[in-house]
Formats: C-alpha cells, structure tokens, sequence
C-alpha cells in the first residue's frame, strides 16, 4: 500500500476508533453517572432507566459497538486491499 493510502487508512480507521469511544463514554458515564437523575424519571421493565444503563445498559451498548467496529473495519479493509480474504 502506498504511502498517502497508508495514512488516509489509519485516518479513517482511528476517527472510527474514536467516535465509538465517545459513544461510549457517553452512554457510560453519562447515562449511568451523570444524568442519572434524568433517566430515573423514565422506567423500563419495572427499573429505573439511569439505574438500568449502569448495570446493563451500557454494556449491551459496548457489546454493539463493538459488532459496529468489526462490520465497519471489515469494509475499511477491503477498501483499502488489507482484508484477509
């Protein structure tokens, strides 16, 4: 791979990298931390939806995120001729 195909690969590959962190930082520390008080008022299942997303909540999101990370790494791979296959 060429020099400037390099660079706009791990370009692409960390702003990805850095988007699905802010989201999850979000849904973490802000869902299950900050605005707490917030969600309280709204229920899911019989709990508590700022309680819900800081016992599981954020993790099903993580788990997502990270099925997020492979499709869209995959794409960027063949993209740039870099896949497996």
């Amino acid at each position: 791979m060429s020099e400037p195909n390099l660079k706009t690969y791990w370009k692409k590959n960390i702003r990805l990298l850095l988007s699905l962190l802010v989201v999850w930082f979000i849904v973490s520390f802000g869902f299950g931390i900050l605005f707490v008080e917030q969600l309280n008022t709204i229920h899911i299942g019989g709990a508590k939806l700022g309680f819900w997303f800081a016992q599981q909540g954020a993790i099903y999101v993580f788990l997502v995120l990270i099925v997020i990370y492979i499709v869209r790494m995959h794409k960027l791979d063949k993209e740039y001729g870099v896949d497996d296959d």
